[in-house]
């Protein structure tokens, strides 16, 4: 149910003040964004939206412009209970106090005469996060070209275009402004992926105990979710405790926790005394740190040929190494009884084989008899050789179709949806080596071919059509995840999967907190012994593109439940919470915690922490040291030319990264 959607206040006529931010979108990630601006960073934000319905929820009653009015008064809503009562923010409340509501703008496209209302010329960042690639490049190309100085945040799902688009905005902002120092050129251009960004948490769900990575400097943090210790036993904290679980988590019964779930939220980044009270809960542990393997060229799971395994049938191929060894065997024969040599033995047989030998009349009877021998075993030949061609001929034909389901599959993962975001996954799981079957209701969705291209079994149907998960060998897989666009679809999926096997794990890709509660809710009561996860792909992108707005390094946002904990690089000159404070006392329970302190000199060190060393082919080059230092002595005192890498909230990363409204005109 809808509920009431209240009008949106009259947009001011005249242009915004310097230093806001604008955001332009056509999907729950631009909305999802400028709520992570405006609510949790306190940033001015205009948000520009495409007139109409959404394309990609064609069924919803609401325009784009209302979905947004709604989710705003949602979230502001929220703000002024936490300010009310004596939430997890301390009492503060609503930290926007005195920050305008977001400027909502409607207009098909980014144009010239659009972005200059929006006031293009006076922000400090823009973000594209439009579905379509090419829409983006255009806007992207066109931002810059109107605000060198402008900082742009840049969805794109194809990876190596964005590297390409990088650098050469960079420079089109270089050669813009010649002769400024590049130290306070604010012109970064940022590309990003909500598929790269949420594949690995869709993935992880359908593993049970499975590890979020995040990546600094070659170094890779794994953040484990670790069950809650038996009677007697006592947990191991592993490096440091990043959360406390929900206590319902580990019931199949229970609900995760979000947001707006109050005492039954998780807890992030917990004291230690928290941790020590939460008994039978579970945890989210700072488990281990591994060096990464150097960026290699990308190789092709399927091989870049096809193996004889693949062409030729396990018969057929016998067949052919029982007429080698009959041949052999006649060889040997012909050696052992002319007494001739062992070349002149096979070039005879091979004749006799293939008919081509004239009779040896006058020969011994040993020679007529192998001779004779030769002729019967050159007439399985023929058929040998034509079944050969056929099977070739229909291997290379059904090479281009997709495979089916094999018999007997099981422990297999469901994957329901080949978008972008499913295409991601599907990648993420042959990496991790996890059998999948595929569902997809359109045949020329954009993972079509890549699943091809894997030999992954493709189921073509859809899901809500009764038959199409059992042909996926449904009653023996292991987990579920629907990844559609449509919740509604993904929710019906997952009631028809449960009905086939109660006990399935069941991950659900699903936008709005409120409705993954009442799925919780049904799914409880139904199917109490089963397990069941949600995720929205825009509530866990989202803060990696708000930090990138707000000009820092996020390295990754782990999932906790319906929350999201960020890892995130940043200097430690002008965070008076940081600078001059011991590691022990920057500590903010509930907000962030110094994980690393990099001790390489500021001069040399690597601008960006997420990317891996560059690939020696020769194997000459000894792996660079990590100047990030872990073991971190609590009585260290932070300084200014520090860079630190920090777990923060999303509340917590927006407190320290907000900047100082003072230090910008017209604030």
């Amino acid at each position: 149910m809808l509920g009431f959607v209240p009008p949106l206040p009259q947009q001011p006529g005249r242009p915004p003040s310097s230093g806001h931010m604008i955001v332009c979108g056509d999907d729950a990630l631009g909305r999802r964004l400028a709520v992570e601006l405006r609510f949790i960073y306190g940033e001015r934000v205009t948000l520009l939206l495409p007139p109409g319905r959404d394309a990609n929820n064609p069924e919803t009653p609401l325009t784009q412009r209302g979905r947004a009015a709604a989710l705003f008064g949602r979230m502001s809503a929220a703000m002024n209970r936490a300010g009310n009562g004596n939430g997890a923010t301390g009492g503060s409340g609503d930290t926007n106090a005195g920050v305008e509501a977001v400027r909502i703008m409607e207009a098909p496209e980014p144009s010239d005469d659009v972005l200059e209302e929006a006031g293009i010329d006076r922000a400090a960042a823009l973000a594209l996060v439009y579905d379509d690639d090419e829409r983006n490049i255009r806007a992207a190309l066109t931002a810059r070209r109107l605000n060198p100085r402008l900082r742009l945040v840049i969805r794109l799902y194809n990876r190596k275009l964005g590297q390409h688009l990088e650098e050469l905005l960079d420079q089109a902002a270089a050669v813009a402004m010649p002769g400024i120092d590049p130290a306070l050129l604010d012109a970064s251009t940022t590309v990003l992926s909500d598929a790269d960004t949420a594949a690995p948490a869709l993935a992880a769900t359908a593993l049970t105990g499975s590890s979020k990575i995040i990546q600094a400097e070659g170094l890779l943090l794994r953040a484990a979710e670790r069950p809650p210790p038996r009677p007697g036993e006592r947990a191991d904290p592993g490096l440091c405790t990043l959360a406390l679980l929900s206590s319902t988590t580990n019931d199949p019964a229970g609900a995760e926790g979000s947001d707006s779930s109050g005492d039954e939220a998780p807890q992030l980044l917990p004291d230690e005394r928290a941790v020590a009270d939460a008994a039978g809960r579970g945890t989210v542990v700072l488990e281990a740190i591994s060096r990464a393997d150097p960026a290699r060229p990308a190789t092709r799971m399927g091989g870049r040929g096809a193996p004889l395994a693949q062409i030729f049938s396990r018969r057929l191929r016998w067949s052919a190494l029982g007429f080698a060894l009959a041949a052999l065997a006649l060889v040997v024969a012909s050696l052992l009884t002319t007494k001739d040599t062992a070349l002149h033995s096979a070039y005879l047989t091979v004749l006799d084989l293939l008919g081509m030998n004239d009779p040896a009349e006058g020969a011994s009877p040993a020679r007529q008899i192998i001779q004779i021998l030769s002729g019967i075993a050159g007439l399985l030949l023929l058929p040998l050789l034509i079944a050969a061609v056929l099977e070739a001929f229909g291997t290379l034909r059904t090479a281009s179709s997709l495979r089916r389901p094999p018999r007997g599959l099981g422990g297999h993962v469901v994957l329901l949806g080949l978008g972008k975001i499913g295409t991601r996954v599907l990648v993420r799981l042959r990496e991790l080596d996890i059998p999948v079957v595929v569902v997809e209701e359109d045949p020329e969705a954009r993972g079509i071919p890549l699943a091809r291209s894997l030999h992954v079994p493709t189921v073509i149907g859809d899901v809500t059509q009764e038959g199409v998960l059992e042909a996926a060998k449904i009653y023996r897989a292991r987990a579920l995840l629907a990844l559609t666009s449509i919740d509604t679809t993904n929710l019906e999926a997952a009631l028809y999967a449960r009905s086939v096997k109660p006990d399935l794990r069941v991950a659900l890709r699903l936008y709005d907190d409120e409705f993954a509660t009442a799925v919780y809710r049904t799914l409880r009561t139904a199917h109490p012994q089963a397990l069941t996860r949600s995720r929205s792909v825009s509530h866990l992108a989202a803060p990696a593109f708000a930090g990138a707005m707000m000009g820092r390094q996020v390295l990754g946002a782990v999932p906790v439940e319906r929350k999201v904990m960020l890892f995130a690089a940043l200097e430690v000159a002008g965070h008076p919470q940081l600078e001059g404070h011991t590691v022990e006392q920057a500590f903010r329970a509930g907000a962030w915690r110094v994980l690393a302190i990099d001790a390489t000199p500021p001069a040399d060190r690597n601008p960006d922490l997420a990317a891996l060393p560059p690939f020696d082919p020769e194997g000459d080059t000894a792996p660079q040291p990590s100047g990030l230092v872990w073991d971190l002595h609590p009585g260290y005192v932070l300084r200014a030319q520090d860079r630190v890498v920090i777990a923060a909230t999303r509340r917590g990363l927006a407190e320290l990264l907000r900047r100082q409204r003072s230090a910008v005109p017209g604030r």
